[in-house]
């Protein structure tokens, strides 16, 4: 029996790729000088990584615009409060939908509360779909921005962002996108999709530690910055400097986490022209890591389906989301009989050693959807790139004999 099996990746991807660790290790050692804030040679090598980090993020969600509006900030939480806190005002509109996290339901709700911007939460299917014709009849002559998020955290359900980009372009309005679940696993095309700003964390399907996110902004669009300091540049001006990424950047980015992100960007390349037999290197950056996702979603959804597939057969086991080949990601949730989501989840970890997640999952209103409060929530399992056929395994097996159990009592 393995220390742990672990199905918590939604959460936190886990392990990550052995190039992520000695990279992070290996740079902060070797060049661990202050980027931007110095002429020596270990502050120039931090700066030169950071700066091939940003093209590599710009090539890896397909903008073809500036590097630089590649923001570094602490996670994708810190993203979303960066853009909605900076391009909303008093009176504004916001379109969104009932499949979202706290990183943007609390902000929004502050919003609202403190400072009188009008919210509409869209409904959702049964199955964690949003039409985006329902997004389309939200928006209003204020409507400043729809946010949302590609796949859900709960249900795993995928949005149709390619049509509701065309609604957002066609309405005049800006279009947020939360990537926490898709980014590392399906291509994201900023440009061709008409995204204006895309958030995303390090810490999930982008293989990287925890502590570093980012944002990536459009060209010609501005966003107020909500934290203002030191940058290393222009440091004769009282106010943070205009120019990109220092608009959004005060204070000194977080270099090991970068490195960290520059590693797995290159695995992902690596992973991809290996799948593509792409042997002398012709593939761009952009297509390597498109090849490397086609893989990664493949295996994923084959340790997702067999889960749905092996649970649907097992009595009183209630599966929610998506059902037959509708998009989604590798993320399912499910209840056990009347148990509390919460026990089972202890039981999963203490008898079997399976790590899932157990409870609202930071998604009030999906829970809400799926009447799952009063069961504490549900249970969450996530596979991922490094799962085996001995977790799935020991995860059906655990979830059939806790079935059994709760129907014996």
């Amino acid at each position: 029996m393995k220390d742990n099996y672990y199905f918590d990746n939604a959460a936190t991807s886990w392990p990550k790729p052995e190039v992520v660790y000695t990279t992070m290790d290996q740079f902060f050692r070797n060049y661990g000088g202050n980027p931007g804030r110095a002429g020596h040679e270990l502050a120039v090598e931090a700066e030169k990584m950071i700066e091939e980090t940003r093209r590599l993020l710009a090539a890896f969600f397909d903008y073809g615009g500036d590097p630089h509006r590649v923001v570094f900030t602490q996670n994708a939480t810190d993203s979303l409060n960066i853009a909605l806190f900076g391009l909303l005002a008093s009176g504004d509109h916001v379109v969104t939908t009932r499949l979202e996290h706290n990183s943007v339901l609390r902000p929004l709700a502050h919003l609202k509360r403190d400072h009188g911007v009008h919210v509409t939460h869209v409904a959702r299917d049964a199955q964690g779909y949003v039409d985006p014709d329902d997004i389309r009849g939200a928006i209003t002559a204020k409507t400043r921005i729809i946010v949302i998020n590609h796949a859900s955290n709960v249900l795993g359900s995928v949005q149709d962002l390619e049509a509701i980009g065309q609604i957002s372009r066609q309405a005049g309005t800006l279009l947020v996108v939360d990537t926490c679940q898709s980014a590392g696993v399906l291509p994201i095309r900023m440009d061709a999709w008409g995204i204006d700003v895309v958030t995303f964390t390090g810490h999930k399907s982008l293989f990287g530690p925890m502590g570093i996110g980012g944002m990536i902004v459009r060209e010609g669009l501005d966003v107020r910055p909500g934290r203002v300091g030191g940058t290393g540049v222009d440091s004769i001006n009282p106010y943070q400097p205009e120019i990109y990424p220092y608009h959004l950047e005060a204070g000194t980015v977080a270099l090991p986490g970068i490195a960290g992100l520059n590693a797995a960007q290159k695995w992902f390349a690596s992973l991809g022209r290996e799948q593509a037999g792409d042997t002398d290197g012709t593939l761009s950056h952009t297509q390597a890591c498109q090849a490397a996702l086609g893989h990664i979603f493949d295996l994923e959804r084959r340790h997702v389906d067999r889960l749905v597939s092996a649970f649907r057969d097992i009595d009183g086991i209630k599966i929610y989301g998506p059902a037959g080949n509708r998009p989604r990601v590798a993320t399912l949730s499910i209840n056990v009989g009347d148990l509390p989501a919460d026990q089972t989840g202890e039981m999963l970890d203490a008898d079997y050693h399976v790590c899932v997640r157990a409870g609202l999952h930071c998604a009030p209103l999906v829970h809400e959807d799926e009447k799952t409060i009063g069961q504490n929530g549900a249970v969450r399992l996530s596979p991922g790139y490094f799962t085996d056929d001995d977790d799935i395994e020991q995860a059906i097996t655990a979830v059939t004999e806790i079935a059994s159990f709760s129907s014996a009592a």
